[in-house]
């Protein structure tokens, strides 16, 4: 054989190689290539989209945040509020719970006093009338010298 035979025989057995290679073997794996960037672009695809709503999603939740952050700094101040009035009612009541045993202890201050007046009008009345009676050496009856017995209390 010459080598013009064989480098025909070649040149044919390489043609039907590159025909096999193209009829059966190249379609699978460009289907394959394709399949695989088609896959890669929906992730990167899918990729910016969660990526976008993540941002969203952020926003949201910064947003929800700061209601959240308003809303419990208004319920504060109004505890802090009331809490203030009913302090302040506290004391207001206290104030005046305090007014009302001060005016009760000093009504009954008087009273103990006007008592112990009393008290000490009798007892003077008494001495007065031992003293009388041992001036004039006689007794003297308290029934029928009433009247004088009481002028004599409140003079005194």
């Amino acid at each position: 054989m010459s080598i013009n035979a064989t480098l025909f025989v070649q040149a044919i057995v390489f043609l039907i190689l590159v025909w096999f290679t193209m009829k059966f073997v190249w379609p699978p794996i460009a289907k394959a290539l394709d399949e695989r960037a088609q896959n890669i672009a929906e992730g990167l695809a899918a990729a910016d989209r969660a990526k976008s709503d993540l941002v969203a999603a952020n926003q949201r939740v910064e947003k929800e945040l700061a209601d959240t952050r308003n809303v419990t700094a208004t319920r504060l101040a109004d505890a802090e509020r009331r809490a203030q009035a009913l302090v302040e009612e506290a004391k207001a009541r206290a104030t005046e719970e305090g007014n009302k045993i001060i005016a009760a202890a000093r009504a009954e201050a008087e009273q103990q006093s006007v008592r112990a007046r009393e008290a000490l009008r009798e007892e003077v009345a008494v001495l007065a009338v031992k003293g009388a009676e041992q001036i004039l050496r006689k007794e003297v009856d308290a029934t029928i010298h009433a009247d004088l017995l009481s002028r004599l209390k409140t003079e005194l």
